[in-house]
């Protein structure tokens, strides 16, 4: 039987990953490097965080779905060839990367690196460290990623303030515009920024931001670096007002000898919010759905760019 439907994913991880596909699903390996296995691909899965860059392997290369493993997909519109369909990678990385938010909110709350640094040097160095409870937590962005983070967040016993791009209500109670920031800011404990990177978002978080929020309030990034003024950060964290737990920085990564990196009151992961066992099965799951959808002639999901 000819495939009705040829599909390409990067890596033979994924391919393994999927399970009980029809028998006219063809499944190639292709990572994009090399010339494309056919000039006529159904759906195409780039190699994870390199969207944009995989762009110019699929000029030449017929598709109907181009699928990303990344929720961002900052910098492809850009390069995408005419008259495709991008679709990023919602439902794989939220579980994850609010887990691994809660888990800076934590460590930084709680002292957590000031005790591993103490334990590397052989000291017992008890100290008293802000709680997590009671606190107020502003999410600044609110997509997949932020609605994950305060599902999260609710049984520890925090108000969370809910920032979108424009005001609206919900279940929840009231989300507020992002130009109510300047009054929000300082009346937070906790401001987690979780916007997609766009032109508008780009350096949200500069020094007009910044000395908004109360002194010794923590700043959580788990969104895109460049949605915070790198050199910013720097002025404040060095000035010792304010904390930071960066998942995402600016450039990425950190050149070894960067001043962030010397600071007791910056935490910085490298970029690692999403990248747990659970993607693979998620991304899976999601390309078994687009596989099943397109079959049935059904639209897919995720779409978030059509050139």
């Amino acid at each position: 039987m000819s495939p009705r439907l040829v599909v390409s994913v990067p890596d033979t991880a994924l391919r393994e990953a999927l399970h009980d596909l029809p028998p006219e699903v063809e499944v190639v390996t292709w990572d994009l490097s090399e010339p494309a296995p056919a000039p006529s691909l159904d759906i195409v899965v780039v190699p994870y965080m390199r969207a944009a860059q995989a762009m110019a392997s699929l000029r030449d290369v017929s598709t109907r779905l181009i699928q990303s493993q990344s929720i961002g997909y900052d910098g492809v519109a850009e390069l995408l060839p005419p008259g495709r369909v991008f679709a990023n990678a919602a439902t794989v990385h939220e579980a994850s990367t609010a887990e691994f938010t809660v888990a800076l909110i934590l460590a930084a709350q709680r002292g957590i690196p000031d005790f591993v640094r103490a334990a590397e040097q052989g000291r017992w160095a008890p100290a008293f460290h802000e709680s997590l409870a009671d606190r107020t937590v502003l999410l600044v962005g609110y997509g997949g990623v932020a609605r994950a983070v305060e599902t999260r967040l609710e049984p520890f016993e925090v108000t969370i303030v809910r920032v979108a791009h424009t005001a609206r209500d919900d279940e929840r109670g009231p989300i507020h515009a992002v130009s109510s920031l300047p009054t929000l800011l300082p009346e937070a404990d906790i401001v987690v920024v979780a916007v997609p990177l766009t032109d508008e978002t780009t350096h949200l978080v500069d020094d007009a931001f910044l000395s908004h929020m109360r002194d010794a309030s923590l700043l959580v990034n788990v969104a895109r670096g460049r949605v915070a003024d790198t050199d910013a950060l720097v002025r404040e964290a060095r000035s010792g007002r304010l904390r930071l737990a960066l998942d995402v920085v600016d450039p990425e990564p950190l050149p070894a000898d960067h001043p962030l990196f010397a600071l007791e009151n910056v935490l910085i992961s490298p970029h690692v919010g999403g990248v747990t066992s659970a993607m693979l099965p998620r991304m899976a799951r999601l390309l078994e759905r687009q596989i099943t959808r397109m079959l049935e002639g059904e639209p897919p999901l995720n779409v978030v760019l059509r050139s």
